[in-house]
């Protein structure tokens, strides 16, 4: 009997996209070709300009590709109208950014819950608040952005993310606005929370021991992948992207 091999997570093949028009145009992915499996972490890397923000943000959904086909668990967003796009990253894909993205004039359980309830939510706040406790701000559910400290802003933004139960957690330069040692904490807190929810963690980091922690890396250079990273249950051998 053949054993049957499990679908990827997320698959992406042959993408291309361009960013700007006219002279402006930037050939931002060139043929990318990737498949990551359900519960692994991994680390996209390169050198800044190298587009490995940009392929993070085709893995969400947030920008449409020119060519190629995007499946996220199992649907093609790539054909997906912006609404139903939208609808399906709320339900499926937790985003953490750089920069927090917080809403200034709500406290942190109203960062979390809002989304909820604009998802159509009754239970909301209750779910905001647990998650906030999972994430160690029980005592500050209170408070506003500019009252917490940047390893808590990120918290609540970890909690915002992780609300909505999604399978996949998506994560660009998490750590890159925080100190060293609460850049650590914030790393350990989003690989406990992966394993703890059985979640596929993407990040991308200029951080080498950060990614070091991940199941696998995929270096990105000039709008390519280096590398076809694929997983050995998918695929026994790794060909160089042309």
């Amino acid at each position: 009997m053949t054993e049957q091999k499990s679908l990827p997570i997320i698959s992406l093949e042959n993408v291309d996209l361009t960013l700007g028009q006219a002279v402006s145009a930037v050939h931002v992915l060139k043929n990318v070709s990737l498949d990551i499996e359900a519960g692994q972490s991994v680390g996209i890397v390169g050198p800044s300009g190298s587009g490995k923000s940009t392929l993070l943000m085709v893995l969400a959904g947030l920008e449409k590709v020119d060519r190629g086909e995007v499946r996220i668990a199992g649907h093609n967003i790539s054909t997906m109208t912006e609404d139903q796009a939208a609808a399906f990253r709320g339900a499926n894909i937790g985003i953490v950014f750089q920069s927090f993205h917080l809403i200034p004039n709500m406290t942190a359980l109203e960062n979390v819950a809002v989304p909820l309830e604009l998802a159509g939510r009754k239970d909301a706040f209750a779910v905001a608040e647990r998650e906030l406790h999972a994430v160690g701000l029980g005592e500050r559910l209170t408070h506003y952005p500019s009252e917490l400290s940047g390893g808590e802003q990120q918290r609540v933004a970890i909690a915002r993310a992780l609300a909505p139960s999604p399978k996949i957690l998506i994560a660009d330069e998490p750590t890159g606005n925080l100190d060293t040692a609460t850049g650590k904490q914030i790393a350990d807190l989003l690989f406990a929370k992966q394993r703890e929810n059985g979640l596929t963690l993407v990040l991308v980091t200029h951080d080498p021991a950060l990614a070091a922690r991940c199941d696998r890396e995929v270096p990105v250079r000039s709008g390519r992948i280096e590398e076809r990273a694929v997983p050995d249950s998918l695929q026994h051998t790794v060909t160089i992207s042309a």
